[in-house]
């Protein structure tokens, strides 16, 4: 395929060209060595960060570059389709959206600039628990008022790049189960200086080298003027990071599938055996094939889904489906990348069994497949509440 190759007409090729750009200074070796040493890409977040893609999202009266989130996901897509792991950096993306939907005037003019020129990272977002899983208006964290600042007390987990984030937004419930209408209410959501006293880490060792912890929450102090909108709100005002957040993912999907069908293509273009190139045999050329074309339609989703953000008009369906759709072809398309190489594909210097690993975390997290099916029953066909 070539470069520009099935993209929409609004390819946004000025982005894709300077983002590919940057992506290239660090090869395969570079992450094939943080890969192997389970790092963090320091490098590669801090020349995102002096390019502004870090900062994508804050307006530029704030010192960032004022895209908007169609424009986001293709800094996104572009890193993956670049061979690099885009978990390291995109929880900033999300998270802003946060911040900049329902922050105070005065909470975007103390942050988004030391955001946007990188002497604050926010990274993290404390929202998912031990017992509550997805059913996050079971959360038991709490958060109570005590004079001018909050205390919480709780517990996160899967809670990522916290070690990597000087901020972190963090969901507690501020009124009890017992005293709201609603599960859904009663809960807010906060911006957390991570330097502070109270919070312990214990990091997750996981399949992906993905810097994820526990998070044990003893007597957090947390400024009054740290809540982000009105309180008992907070469970509403997540919802937008949380559609934000499955379309960027969606995108870095995308760039992961793209990057498997060019590598099983090329491969199977140069790989000879019994005297012919394998890609010659339908066997090969058919599942390569369809994982291409189910790429191409799951993109569309992609791309509907930003748009309606971007116009904050409703997207939760799309949002999901997105997710779900480009997710799953991003995973289809690592399986038939790995068959086409044959063991080849287990090696780690050809770099498909680590996007493989990295590519099907996005069908658990950051919310299961089967979750969205139940959304999509309930909320866009009407069934009944299966749960």
């Amino acid at each position: 395929m070539k470069a520009h190759e099935s993209q929409p007409a609004d390819s946004h090729a000025d982005i894709r060209d300077a983002v590919r750009a940057l992506c290239k200074t660090f090869d395969s070796a570079y992450w094939q060595k943080i890969d192997e040493a389970r790092s963090y890409p320091e490098a590669f977040v801090e020349a995102l960060t002096k390019a502004g893609w870090m900062s994508a999202l804050i307006p530029e009266e704030f010192g960032g570059s004022g895209l908007s989130l169609t424009e986001a996901t293709v800094i996104m897509e572009e890193i993956t389709r670049s061979g690099g792991n885009a978990g390291c950096c995109h929880g900033q993306m999300y998270n802003m959206n946060t911040l900049l939907r329902n922050g105070s005037a005065a909470q975007k003019k103390m942050y988004l600039p030391k955001i946007a020129s990188g002497e604050l990272r926010l990274q993290s977002m404390g929202v998912t628990e031990p017992t509550a899983g997805t059913d996050t208006t079971s959360i038991k964290t709490v958060a109570v008022r005590k004079g001018d600042r909050y205390v919480v007390n709780g517990q996160k987990v899967w809670t990522s790049r916290l070690q990597h984030s000087e901020l972190m937004i963090l969901l507690a419930r501020t009124a009890p189960l017992d005293k709201v209408k609603k599960k859904s209410e009663g809960m807010s959501i906060f911006l957390v200086d991570t330097r502070s006293k109270g919070l312990t880490v214990k990091p997750i060792r996981n399949m992906v080298n993905h810097e994820t912890n526990e998070v044990f929450i003893d007597n957090l102090e947390v400024p009054a003027e740290n809540l982000i909108g009105e309180e008992g709100m907070g469970f509403k005002y997540i919802l937008d990071g949380l559609n934000a957040e499955r379309i960027l993912i969606a995108a870095e999907c995308i760039g992961d599938g793209y990057w498997f069908v060019e590598r099983a293509t090329k491969y199977s273009k140069e790989r000879v055996v019994f005297g012919r190139p394998i890609g010659q045999n339908q066997g090969i050329q058919f599942p390569i094939a369809e994982a291409y074309m189910e790429i191409e339609a799951a993109n569309l989703m992609r791309y509907k889904a930003a748009s309606l953000f971007d116009k904050k008009l409703h997207c939760g369906a799309e949002a999901n489906m997105a997710k779900h759709l480009c997710a799953k072809a991003s995973w289809e398309a690592a399986n038939v990348c790995i068959q086409t190489y044959g063991g080849f594909g287990f090696a780690a210097e050809y770099d498909v069994e680590r996007k493989f690993r990295e590519t099907r975390l996005y069908l658990v997290a950051p919310i299961s497949t089967n979750l969205i099916l139940s959304y999509v029953a309930e909320h866009v066909l009407g069934l009944p509440r299966s749960f």
